[in-house]
């Protein structure tokens, strides 16, 4: 059975919503799956006054990474970039980089966004780039994913993965709607499928053929 984290930060609960669907998913697709988040930097009063929603999930630990063959990382957009508390998780994955030891696992990514143009897809293709380095696969959302052509509702989700509008705060706070749900989900079981793919293909090439 693959082993695939779904690795996130989420200061509201919208991420964190998008990442259990990913979760639900990766199961249906027969994966054993584990959902952690990256540690927060700000400061503890500071995220109460900002009204961060609690979240249990556990702490993950950058050198648990290897354990599993695919890694789905989740984070809102800040600027049209990946949001600090993950972009540190990541600066230290340079002794795994050295390594090597995340080469040829796979990696994928979705975000969420304050509006319909607040910087999704650049996000997510800034993260590519440090997977790419990191020597991962990188898999995104694919268009047999139909939801993310309506053109009936505002929705997120793209060919590069996964996403959520949470409104940045004029209109209300939105959740994720249920199509946003469906990419999410159908993202968790396209990578999973993939990675179980994979471990067989890998699995096969190391026994020996005949008997």
């Amino acid at each position: 059975m693959s082993r695939i984290l779904v690795l996130y930060y989420s200061s509201y609960g919208h991420i964190g919503a998008m990442a259990a669907a990913i979760a639900e998913g990766a199961r249906e697709a027969g994966a054993e799956v584990v959902v952690k988040r990256v540690p927060e930097l700000v400061p503890e009063a500071v995220a109460q006054a900002a009204g961060y929603a609690p979240d249990p999930t556990p702490v993950a630990t950058v050198n648990e990474l290897p354990d599993y063959d695919a890694i789905i990382f989740g984070t809102p957009t800040r600027f049209g970039n990946m949001a600090s508390q993950m972009k540190n998780f990541l600066d230290q994955t340079g002794g795994l980089w050295f390594q090597d030891k995340l080469v040829g696992k796979i990696g994928s990514v979705f975000t969420s966004t304050g509006s319909q143009h607040g910087g999704q897809e650049s996000t997510i293709l800034s993260m590519h780039i440090v997977l790419l380095h990191l020597g991962m696969l990188v898999v995104g959302l694919p268009y047999t994913f139909k939801g993310q052509m309506r053109m009936d509702e505002v929705t997120g989700g793209s060919p590069y993965g996964a996403s959520t509008l949470a409104d940045d705060g004029h209109g209300g706070d939105r959740r994720p709607s249920a199509n946003e749900l469906d990419g999410a989900r159908f993202q968790g079981r396209h990578v999973a499928a993939l990675a179980i793919a994979l471990a067989h293909g890998r699995e096969r090439l190391r026994t020996p053929s005949g008997g």
